[in-house]
């Protein structure tokens, strides 16, 4: 890895393609004889650090249609933390599934699972059928694996029996110095950004993309009232800038004063502070309290002037749930991705039924909405929203502060980046959007 480092940082990109490709190379790994070993023990104690190893692994195969990525740096999403803690499911079931379709599948198969579904970085090598990309170009990447082989997919990737979560639901992910995907994951890096910067949005831009503005998600047109909860968070924050750039009125529901300020410096006007409100819709485990739905709803309309949400977005799942389908308007529509509170959300279907509301699931991208997302970044409208950088071999401290929502927008991780700030390579560009770039910096 050293020459390919090396040849990154003198940006000699020509001359990646001529490098040996090392037998091994560093990477974060959960293993699969320890998926127990969090048993008896409850979630929010589960510590990330214990289960997430840096360790050299075997450089896999390069198939068709799959080019080997040289990874200067990747970020911590949720799915991360979720692999790290075994819940709710050990991610090696998905892996056995996997390897059992073909033998090439078969690969993904192992006693570690190489986490990640975010990079930037550079192309190193490409399979036969490759003609989009070659060696030495710099790209991102977005997660979606897929097959294609059924007619299921072609109208919609995300459709596709065999779609899944690349560094998730497959193995040889973005935390490493080395990464396996197939090339229709990969899309041009935005220029004006360091690689710490551009490995960030990949995974929540996309599927914030598809969420709110997709006609396959809630389909947000101008004038729009979107309700959106955790609005500074990794997913809320891009919902925030697409809702602001495409001319609905985003409500944001953060939790502190600090992240309702990140919100203001988006642009949104409307916000509201869950904690200094004190809304608690839960009496106990079993029981919602209407009442505070009404009190949320009654806030909403006093911000917007008498506008229920045309929009809710949807992510905490149980916590908020039932309140979110409350408060959307007659008509409206809730659309729900993850579930970081719970999964087994409960609401009350009158609200649902009598008002004519629709529920919608939605599940990252397809690559058109991945690429339109990246594309956005690119030009400059929408910003990445990185607070805080950890080296490779802190990435168990990384994702414990995600699995505590102790972050604010995206945490990154540095991988084969000896530091923070490389990679830019339009500077001009970068002048015009720093104070946004910078925003969550810090935060």
């Amino acid at each position: 890895m050293k020459e390919i480092l090396e040849a990154v940082l003198a940006e000699q990109y020509d001359a990646i393609g001529a490098l040996p490709v090392p037998e091994d190379y560093r990477a974060v790994t959960v293993h699969k004889d320890e998926q127990t070993m969090f048993e008896g023990i409850a979630t929010r104690d589960k510590d990330p650090r214990k289960s997430l190893h840096i360790e050299q692994v075997a450089t896999p195969e390069l198939g068709p249609g799959e080019a080997l990525v040289a990874v200067m740096a990747s970020a911590i999403n949720y799915n991360t933390v979720w692999t790290s803690i075994f819940e709710p499911v050990s991610t090696f079931g998905f892996l056995e599934r996997y390897g059992r379709m073909s033998p090439l599948a078969s690969r993904h198969d192992l006693p570690y699972h190489v986490v990640g579904s975010d990079l930037a970085g550079v192309v190193v090598r490409t399979g036969p059928g490759v003609n989009a990309w070659k060696p030495g170009d710099r790209v991102v990447a977005h997660c979606l694996s897929v097959e294609l082989e059924s007619p299921d997919g072609h109208s919609d990737t995300m459709m596709d029996p065999e779609q899944r979560i690349w560094g998730f639901e497959t193995n040889f992910g973005g935390l490493a110095d080395l990464a396996l995907v197939k090339s229709n994951q990969l899309m041009p890096k935005p220029e004006h950004l360091s690689w710490e910067e551009a490995a960030s949005p990949g995974l929540v831009n996309s599927t914030a993309y598809r969420q709110l503005v997709s006609r396959n998600g809630a389909d947000m047109k101008q004038g729009d009232t979107v309700l959106i909860w955790g609005a500074s968070g990794g997913l809320g924050s891009y919902a925030t800038q697409f809702a602001l750039n495409g001319g609905a009125t985003p409500v944001c529901v953060v939790s502190s004063p600090e992240k309702a300020e990140i919100c203001r410096k988006m642009g949104a006007d409307l916000v509201i502070d869950r904690n200094a409100e004190g809304y608690r819709f839960w009496k106990d485990e079993h029981s919602q309290d209407q009442k505070e739905w009404r009190r949320f709803g009654k806030k909403i309309r006093e911000l917007t002037g008498g506008d229920d949400p045309d929009i809710v977005f949807e992510h905490p799942g149980r916590e908020t749930f039932g309140a979110s389908v409350y408060v959307a308007r007659k008509g409206g529509t809730i659309v729900t991705c993850a579930s970081t509170s719970g999964y087994e959300h409960q609401y009350d279907n009158r609200y649902l039924w009598m008002n004519l509301k629709r529920i919608v699931g939605s599940h990252f991208a397809n690559y058109r909405e991945a690429w339109e997302a990246n594309r956005l970044v690119a030009k400059g409208l929408v910003h990445p929203t990185l607070s805080r950088v950890y080296p490779l071999a802190e990435t168990g401290q990384a994702a414990l502060d995600v699995h505590h929502n102790l972050h604010q927008g995206k945490v990154g991780v540095l991988c084969l980046a000896p530091e923070e700030g490389l990679g830019v390579v339009d500077h001009e560009k970068r002048a015009l959007h720093i104070d946004a770039i910078n925003r969550f910096r810090g935060v």
